[in-house]
């Protein structure tokens, strides 16, 4: 269900839960507080169920279908009531989760067979084993279900722009000065291929988990039931809700594919910022026009004003992201010895994280369906700076031994304009098959591109 908004937008400390509330419904059932509750009874009733079933743990009874069925029912139908119902017996415990497990009896209290063997719920149990699970899941539902969709939706609308624009020539810049030409879809190509790795990187991060109890060895599993196998059964389990489990541990999961995750996001994210400041600058030299919307405005004084505001904003948010993720990654995987509670407070802060990168991502998604080649403006400069064919004319030379032919090139072009028929005069001076001197005047620094087309349509 949706939880309805607390405050007013106006009033909200942070703009996630105000201004951009509507944008990120679909990280609000991973990373609230309410998901993060819902997220403990999965794994207490996963727990209990557990047991249940395993035949050498004769002390507990399997349950029967209906039971079962009730079991589930209170993880499908849980919500934001029941989670302001472990809250408030929270409010009495000062502990979160012992609050959940008092909730999760009461709730059941009518079940015979549950109550029959209700201290198993949270048996062998540390707080960690259930919140290092819980968050483990969050963070994968997160990724798999709003930031990799996201990032997704980014590459397809590169991925179509890039072969949309395969052909069309643009003057590229090295040091903000004219340089060898590519084409436009190419170089929407190449943010493209980079967003795709470093996606491929955020999804392939196996999440881990531990549940073996206070200081990870086992100790209270193996005083109630000393012969019996609690590492494998544990793997078992873990492996059960799709995490990878992890066999050594202190009290705490240390985090440590966590900080993996956040630094793929982060890295994603920069390349994304990175795209964002040259899409800007390429709206700036009139490359791309933008879509005009009815009613919008520009600027409070200059009504003339397109400005590229979505990607401004995109830079912002993955900035703010990562600034988050980064102290999350370094801060994580360190603990004071066995546990401390310095991890507590900044992992429930994930969902800012990821909200800021899941809400740049539309941001950039949006101003990329804003954008509208103007080849006019593309060959204009292109026009204007036939310098750029002293690359191939040297090159040519070196080819066939004519001596010094940087040099030259460089005498003749460096640090001023030349004329295409400027250029052809100094070709036809050269000493090289008659073929070849055809061919480099019908360069142009609009047909100078290489590759850029084959390698714009591969992306």
């Amino acid at each position: 269900m949706k939880p309805a908004m607390p405050v007013s937008p106006l009033l909200t400390l942070s703009p996630l839960d105000g201004r951009y509330y509507n944008s990120l419904e679909e990280l609000r059932g991973h990373f609230s507080e309410h998901g993060l509750i819902h997220n403990r009874v999965r794994v207490e009733i996963a727990w209990l169920k557990a047991l249940a079933a395993e035949p050498a743990l004769a002390e507990i009874a399997p349950f029967s279908p209906a039971t079962l069925e009730e079991l589930d029912a209170v993880i499908t139908q849980f919500n934001a009531d029941d989670s302001a119902a472990v809250k408030e017996i929270e409010a009495t415990t000062n502990h979160d989760v012992k609050a959940m497990e008092y909730w999760l009896k009461k709730r059941l209290g009518h079940n015979a067979e549950v109550m029959k063997v209700s201290e198993f719920i949270h048996f062998a149990c540390t707080s960690e084993d259930i919140n290092n699970t819980s968050h483990a899941l969050m963070l994968k539902a997160g990724r798999n279900e709003a930031l990799l969709p996201a990032f997704d939706r980014v590459i397809e609308r590169l991925r179509k722009l890039a072969h949309q624009h395969a052909e069309l020539p643009m003057l590229s810049r090295t040091h903000g000065q004219p340089a060898s030409p590519t084409t436009l879809g190419k170089e929407i190509a190449n943010i493209a291929a980079r967003l795709i790795r470093a996606r491929d990187r955020i999804a392939a991060v196996n999440l881990t988990a531990k549940f073996n109890g206070a200081v990870g060895n086992y100790n209270a599993h193996q005083a109630a039931w000393p012969d019996f196998d609690w590492e494998a059964f544990n793997r078992r389990f873990i492996e059960s809700l799709g995490l990878e489990f992890n066999p050594w541990t202190i009290q705490i999961e240390p985090h440590d594919t966590m900080a993996e995750l956040f630094d793929a996001v982060a890295r994603a994210n920069t390349i994304a910022i990175d795209a964002c400041r040259d899409i800007w600058m390429y709206i700036s030299l009139g490359y791309f026009k933008q879509k005009l919307k009815e009613g919008e405005i520009g600027s409070s004084t200059m009504p003339h004003k397109v400005n590229p505001i979505d990607f401004e904003n995109a830079e912002g948010n993955f900035g703010l992201a990562n600034a988050v993720l980064r102290h999350f990654s370094e801060k994580l995987p360190i603990s004071r010895m066995q546990r401390d509670l310095t991890d507590s407070t900044v992992l429930r802060n994930m969902g800012v994280g990821f909200g800021h990168s899941v809400l740049a991502a539309s941001n950039m998604l949006r101003g990329l369906g804003k954008l509208e080649a103007d080849p006019a403006r593309l060959t204009a400069d292109l026009d204007a700076c036939w310098e750029v064919l002293a690359e191939p004319i040297q090159t040519v030379m070196r080819r066939f031994g004519i001596a010094h032919p940087y040099e030259q090139l460089k005498e003749l072009t460096r640090g001023k304009g030349i004329t295409r028929e400027a250029l052809l005069a100094f070709i036809e001076t050269l000493d090289i098959p008659e073929e070849e001197r055809k061919r480099l005047g019908a360069m142009a620094p609009s047909n100078y591109i290489g590759k850029a087309a084959e390698l714009a349509r591969r992306v």
